[in-house]
């Protein structure tokens, strides 16, 4: 259930909402802001592509799957890119997803784990120490956090791009409808980017982030966050617009 909607249905009433994400995948976060209310306004800011490399690096380590005890896998977006290698039974292989999402995104075989904090941060926090080895598929922008702190714990780790992201200059027509709104969602560092790119830093509604690493891109080049979600999630996210909103 989106939080805030079960005691205050309407909490986003006539705001409108710049939904930032990559076309294919915005309306998940658009019904969540229409259930309280809100106006969603599409901007897509990023859309989803093969890495530089096509995919290979990751073709590779995945044909040499049961050669390593975990696969670590940071966004439903990645977890789209390895669900057809999960397909047969690996019962040596572990596999972790940095939240429910893309847990969700694996299915049928799911996760053995997932963290409650839904960050990179939260999976090191509860991954294991080990001395084998682990493939992490992720975004080709994505930092090293992850595959650093496995390290730390011991782990041989391999990373494999499975996509990444572009940006998209939107039209003047929606540019002048994400300026007009009240808020702007932003749900990587590529859409803070993307944003900055677009619009600079200086005509932005107030900004909300979907979770640190969001906030840290954006503060990096200037444009101010006003809330930054808790929870590295949809919900997170969601429950940081309440709060903006309710706060201005």
């Amino acid at each position: 259930m989106t939080p805030g909607a079960a005691d205050a249905p309407l909490v986003l009433a006539g705001r409108r909402i710049v939904i930032t994400r990559a076309a294919d995948q915005a309306e998940p976060l658009a019904e969540r802001m229409r259930a309280l209310g809100a106006e969603p306004i599409l901007v897509p800011l990023i859309e989803i592509v093969a890495p530089t490399d096509g995919g290979n690096a990751l073709e590779a380590a995945l044909d040499r799957l049961d050669d390593f005890d975990w696969l670590v896998i940071t966004s439903p977006n990645g977890a789209a890119q390895v669900r057809g290698a999960l397909g047969a039974r690996r019962p040596g292989l572990r596999v972790a997803a940095v939240g429910g999402a893309t847990a969700d995104a694996l299915a049928p075989r799911g996760a053995d784990l997932v963290p409650v904090v839904q960050n990179a941060r939260g999976l090191l926090a509860v991954f294991p120490p080990g001395s084998g080895r682990v493939l992490i598929a992720q975004a080709e922008e994505a930092e090293s956090t992850l595959a650093d702190g496995l390290r730390d714990r011991g782990w041989t780790v391999e990373v494999a791009a499975a996509y990444r992201t572009a940006s998209i200059t939107p039209s003047a027509a929606g540019k002048q409808r994400a300026i007009d709104a009240d808020v702007v969602l932003l749900a990587s560092g590529s859409a803070a980017r993307a944003w900055v790119q677009s619009f600079g830093v200086t005509d932005a509604p107030r900004v909300v982030s979907i979770g640190p690493s969001t906030t840290r891109v954006a503060a990096e080049l200037g444009l101010k966050v006003h809330v930054t979600a808790t929870d590295n999630s949809l919900d997170g996210l969601v429950a940081a617009v309440v709060v903006s909103c309710a706060s201005h």
